[in-house]
């Protein structure tokens, strides 16, 4: 495909946080619509290195270049040969092809595979892979066959800094959405009195300081036909890092907690607007000086983390301290169960979307400005 060639491009979200990615996509300049799963828009390959560099949300990154009607697996390979392959696979190029059926004639995802890794072998001079970082994602749905090609590989919330992980990591993708939700744009304080390896804090960072979330990583899309390394470095270095005029605030009562988010920060190129420190959450205070901004907080909850019959006096006692020297201050809680939320006792007004994180329901509990 050549670069001034539009089409569909879909972007994957986390269940229940399509509005939220879609939001960040139409801020970032893209016609973007929410379906099922994530977010489409039309566009070419520029926008698509664009949407890996930029959009902070997304978990990857899939250019649609064929859709079609199929009934069989013969007529499937039939059509696969039609599809130009030549265009996007460089010569040489490892591939792989991943394929899922639903409510399909065709319903054997592995024969489908292989007919689909057939057709390009036939038209390029290409080999298969099981481990190739080039993969062809190939979607039948009701009898209708979406070819597509993900162009990030690793997931996007492998920024590329961040090494060290606590227990239960939030993704930086879900964090930064959920960042999003409380009304965080980069001008307020934010601070995570259980920070774990410092996701909240640093992705904060990272947003007001205009860094680009795929800046220090590659990306399948290099190793597609096509690809203008050229092209792709100027569009990397317009983006300009500026220094914001705020600083953000990260405690955990976990020292080593505190190292990792410490280290991360450091990686990350934040640790100039970062704070870490040792501290139990009943003890925590806002830093001093800092207008009221965010405290966005994911604590242990039910069937992760934690004693259960402790977790109600913790958010207890989380929501007291909050409640006592947070006047002004806007709380975003992440938590799987209402009456833990409760339990804090914070008066909270907004509740998003259910949204799926390791194989549980999380919602994002959310309050107004503390009295």
């Amino acid at each position: 495909m050549k670069q001034d060639q539009q089409f569909e491009i879909f972007l994957v979200a986390t269940p229940g946080l399509e509005g939220p990615l879609c939001a960040e996509a139409r801020a970032c300049g893209f016609k973007a619509k929410t379906v099922p799963g994530g977010v489409e828009m039309k566009g070419g390959w520029p926008d698509v290195w664009r949407a890996n560099l930029e959009l902070r949300g997304a978990g990857k990154v899939y250019a649609r270049i064929d859709s079609f009607h199929v009934k069989n697996l013969g007529q499937l390979e039939r059509r696969a040969k039609t599809v130009p392959w030549r265009q996007v696979l460089r010569k040489a190029m490892p591939f792989r092809v991943e394929a899922t059926c639903k409510s399909s004639k065709v319903y054997h995802s592995g024969a489908a595979e292989e007919r689909i890794a057939q057709a390009i072998t036939e038209q390029v001079d290409v080999v298969p892979d099981e481990n190739a970082d080039v993969c062809i994602k190939v979607r039948i749905e009701n009898n209708i066959c979406t070819v597509a090609v993900d162009t990030s590989g690793e997931l996007l919330h492998k920024r590329g800094h961040k090494q060290a992980v606590a227990k239960a990591p939030m993704r930086e993708t879900m964090a930064s959405l959920f960042l999003r939700q409380c009304g965080f744009d980069g001008t307020q304080t934010v601070l995570d009195p259980m920070c774990g390896s410092g996701t909240f804090v640093i992705e904060a960072a990272e947003t007001a300081s205009a860094l680009m979330p795929g800046r220090a990583r590659r990306f399948a899309f290099e190793k597609l036909k096509g690809f203008d390394d050229v092209a792709w470095r100027a569009m990397r270095e317009a983006h300009v890092a500026s220094k914001p005029a705020v600083r953000f605030y990260g405690s955990d009562i976990d020292a080593g907690a505190i190292r990792m988010s410490r280290e991360n920060a450091e990686r990350a190129g934040v640790a100039d607007i970062t704070s870490f420190q040792e501290m139990d959450v009943a003890d925590i205070t806002p830093p001093e000086g800092a207008a009221p901004g965010i405290v966005i907080i994911n604590p242990p909850y039910g069937d992760r983390i934690g004693n259960r019959a402790n977790l109600k006096l913790l958010y207890r006692t989380m929501g007291d301290a909050l409640l006592k020297r947070f006047s002004g201050w806007r709380v975003g809680l992440v938590t799987n169960e209402e009456q833990l939320a409760q339990a804090t006792g914070l008066p909270f007004s907004l509740t998003a979307e259910p949204v799926l994180h390791g194989g549980m329901r999380i919602v994002l509990y959310r309050t107004g400005p503390l009295p």
